[in-house]
């Protein structure tokens, strides 16, 4: 009886479209590197990537099984810990494309900026939620601001911008949440806008070249711009229907760079079409939609913001991915969520997915 009102209450909504965009990610990963598995006789990626759904279905169970406000009693030492991760990669990580920001444990390679967006979403929730009665001025949020301003920091310095730019969304989002007034906001925005120089300074050159392209593919359009412009190219050649599984040609003849990470959706709108891409459009909107509402129904402070800087990923992750390979946003080099390939990424957003229906679960105080 208590097993069948559990399940009565999980947000199956909130599932069902997270399983089907993994299916499809899966589909556009086994698409994106056919050529790799015909060359080698083996479908690495899409058996990796497998083998990880089905562990992160575990942790994901297991998140349920404990009272989420747990999280809440951790979040000291947890920080602690994410800053010593993220400050581990400059010393014992390994570098690629001018970037160090992966840790290899065996066979398995990790990237700690992806767990931190996790953690700092559980540490900041906490933090906040602590201090809810004490927000009355803009000064009684900068031990806030302060207090994600040091993992950005350290995320900046791997260099990994899209990553630091999620924790500025994150907080963004939360502070909002706790009460944040709208003229406070507008003047973060005056003081960014008046720091944009020094911002430009600290950019290495390649971020440069990135934004630079943004604004003009064709600056550069066999470097730098390149990935833009074929991706492009492949959005546009699917038309209304797409091209059919397997047979885009800008990812199957490797034209397209990261077609299973970064670019993903490219393959999507190539292959699947404007129609497909419009089902993978509203299966994220259902999950920006259910996160939205269990934020508004938790039963504490903890829990709502715990939501809301969980959507806020979410869909800051689905609009700048889209963007950059639809060519209306710089590439930042995030990944899209649950779509491309990538055990950290995959890890954090099920782990997240987790908590969501742990939320959820608690307000309807069932444990299981």
């Amino acid at each position: 009886m208590q097993l069948n009102r559990y399940l009565r209450n999980i947000d199956w909504w909130l599932v069902g479209a997270v399983f089907a965009l993994i299916g499809i990610g899966l589909m556009l990963i086994a698409s994106a590197t056919h050529s790799y598995a015909t060359a080698t006789g083996k479908a690495w990626h899409v058996e990796r990537q497998s083998i990880f759904v089905a562990i992160n279905v575990l942790l994901v169970i297991v998140c349920l099984r404990f009272d989420y406000r747990l999280l809440q009693q951790i979040a000291k030492p947890l920080y602690i810990f994410n800053l010593l991760l993220l400050l581990a990669v400059m010393f014992v990580g390994h570098a690629q494309l001018g970037a160090q920001r992966w840790i290899q444990l065996g066979p398995v390679t990790i990237q700690p900026s992806e767990f931190a967006k996790a953690i700092i979403i559980i540490c900041l929730a906490a933090f906040l939620a602590k201090r809810a009665e004490l927000y009355t001025d803009f000064t009684d949020y900068l031990p806030a601001i302060a207090y994600v301003f040091v993992p950005f920091v350290l995320v900046m310095r791997q260099p990994d911008l899209g990553t630091a730019l999620v924790f500025a969304v994150i907080l963004l989002g939360m502070l909002i949440m706790s009460g944040f007034k709208m003229r406070w906001l507008a003047m973060l925005s005056g003081a960014f806008v008046v720091l944009l120089p020094v911002f430009w300074m600290v950019l290495k050159e390649y971020q440069k070249n990135r934004i630079r392209v943004f604004l003009n593919p064709e600056l550069d359009p066999f470097g730098a711009g390149y990935h833009v412009i074929q991706s492009k190219i492949a959005i546009g050649s699917g038309l209304l229907t797409g091209k059919g599984w397997f047979s885009g040609t800008q990812s199957q003849l490797n034209f397209l760079p990261e077609n299973h990470t970064d670019f993903v959706f490219a393959v999507a709108g190539e292959e699947f079409g404007f129609l497909g891409v419009c089902v993978i459009l509203f299966l994220y909107g259902i999950i920006i939609w259910r996160g939205l509402t269990i934020a508004l129904n938790a039963e504490d402070d903890f829990g709502t913001l715990l939501a809301v800087g969980i959507t806020f990923m979410f869909t800051f992750h689905m609009f700048v991915n889209i963007g950059m390979t639809a060519g209306i946003m710089p590439v930042t080099g995030i990944p899209l969520p649950f779509l491309s390939y990538g055990v950290s990424s995959l890890t954090t957003n099920m782990f997240l997915v987790g908590l969501l229906l742990n939320i959820r679960l608690r307000k309807q105080q069932l444990q299981f």
